[in-house]
């Protein structure tokens, strides 16, 4: 089995975050891949790596990077695959804005679709509605998903219309 979607950090310390998207590319059963690969310490197997992905059957890379952020723009500027940044809060983070804008801020013609941030979670449910548009079979099980976030939406709200304790609750 090949990989569908690439999940790369910057470090084993963003798995913590990036496991989100592979919780749930694990849901969908979409085969993945996981890999540290660091834009500034091994810039020539990032290089690489993003040149030969699409080679071995990836379709989208997941890219979360802290700090100066620069992994998922180093990517997307070597690769033909969307490219989707998750920025991390780390500890050498200024609030997380720096690796935000890091991302975010890419120049014309080397676009990130840049998710919230530590929003793994989302970068994934993105890849999959990415692999989707090819796939009636994906296309229809991530319908079954959005449906069923739909249905806690109203599993909530008869909830809270069960609520009463408030005197002016109408």
């Amino acid at each position: 089995m090949e990989p569908k979607v690439s999940i790369i950090m910057g470090s084993t310390s963003d798995m913590k975050v990036m496991e989100e998207a592979a919780k749930f590319l694990e849901e969908m059963e979409i085969p993945f891949e996981i890999n540290a690969l660091s834009a500034h310490r091994v810039p020539d197997m990032v290089h690489q790596f993003a040149q030969d992905a699409h080679k071995r059957g990836v379709r989208v890379i997941i890219a979360g990077a802290g700090g100066a952020a620069h992994l998922p723009g180093v990517i997307a500027a070597s690769t033909p695959l969307p490219v989707i940044g998750v920025p991390i809060k780390s500890s050498n983070s200024i609030d997380g804005w720096d690796s935000i804008l890091s991302i975010l801020q890419m120049p014309s013609g080397i676009p990130v679709a840049t998710m919230a941030l530590d929003g793994a979670k989302n970068a994934a449910i993105l890849a999959v509605q990415i692999l989707s548009v090819a796939d009636p079979e994906l296309f229809a099980k991530f319908e079954g998903f959005k449906s069923d976030l739909a249905k806690k939406i109203a599993k909530a709200n008869e909830e809270l219309a069960q609520i009463d304790k408030f005197k002016y609750k109408v």
